[in-house]
């Protein structure tokens, strides 16, 4: 809590603020970031090893065995999800799992097996892309103001 804010409480306030931080949990923030990064890491194995997979077996070269890949992380995910498998995985894992494409997949899958009992149209439909639109959005603004900076550097700027 900051300072401006305990300057205002009561005396009966300060003191169970006292009270409530003395038996508050503390969050083990070092192994929560560790667990993150070993399996977000085990992810991006796993993806690469996809992706070793379609260029070894289909004769794919690295750049077009991506979008193969994503796929096939993505279909993973979801099945995963649906099963409730990854749900367990990612209270283990924690950001570690919401990081890499696994955790947006999830959370379009998850956002619509929730609102499945309202209908298929306007309960997985329109549910699920409640996420996904915002960050569908976001993501063409971006790549829009990159590509007019990207535009206007190499026109005025000559890189």
């Amino acid at each position: 809590m900051s300072d401006q804010m305990k300057k205002t409480l009561t005396p009966e306030q300060q003191s169970y603020q006292t009270l409530a931080n003395e038996y508050e949990i503390k969050r083990p923030v070092f192994k929560n970031c560790v667990r993150a990064f070993f399996v977000g890491g085990l992810i991006c194995l796993i993806g690469q090893g996809i992706s070793t997979f379609f260029m070894t077996v289909f004769d794919f070269t690295e750049k077009t065995a991506g979008d193969p890949t994503v796929a096939v992380l993505i279909f993973l995910s979801a099945l995963l999800t649906g099963f409730g498998i990854y749900d367990h995985f990612a209270q283990y894992a924690g950001a570690g799992t919401s990081v890499p494409v696994t955790g947006f997949a999830n959370s379009i899958a998850s956002a619509a097996i929730e609102h499945r009992t309202e209908g298929y149209v306007l309960g997985v439909g329109g549910n699920m892309f409640k996420l996904a639109g915002s960050v569908i959005v976001f993501g063409t603004f971006a790549a829009f103001v990159i590509g007019i900076i990207h535009t206007i550097l190499v026109q005025w700027g000559g890189f």
